[in-house]
């Protein structure tokens, strides 16, 4: 199975987490703004999570300008704008030996790295 970092380039909190990962980690990296996530690789994510909203990003300024918040969405829904734009994911996401870690908080990157230095 391969370890993948689901990141977008362009974005602060992604760099800075990618400069903290250590050498070596056999991490294939995807920039889903240059390449977009395919169903199938969000299929993996969600079995992995169980819940598509786990990997939904509500801080996303599309989130909040198209009024997503004031909406009670499904997990279909969750799906949906994901799949439809790429700043819905909450990024960076890994995929490390079947596991999903989402977002960059101190909590997750640990997680992260505590998985990264098992492989």
């Amino acid at each position: 199975m391969t370890n993948k970092i689901y990141y977008i380039a362009s974005c602060d909190t992604c760099r800075k987490i990618i400069k903290t990962l250590p050498k070596g980690n056999n991490l294939v990296f995807r920039d889903i703004k240059q390449d977009p996530l395919t169903e199938a690789e969000l299929a993996e994510m969600y079995q992995a999570s169980g819940s598509y909203e786990a990997l939904f990003s509500k801080k996303a300024q599309l989130y909040k300008s198209m009024n997503l918040k004031d909406k009670s969405l499904t997990e279909d829904d969750y799906k949906k704008y994901i799949l439809e734009h790429y700043t819905f994911l909450s990024r960076p996401v890994f995929m490390i030996d079947g596991k999903v870690f989402t977002g960059g908080s101190q909590q997750s990157m640990l997680q992260v790295m505590k998985a990264l230095n098992h492989v």
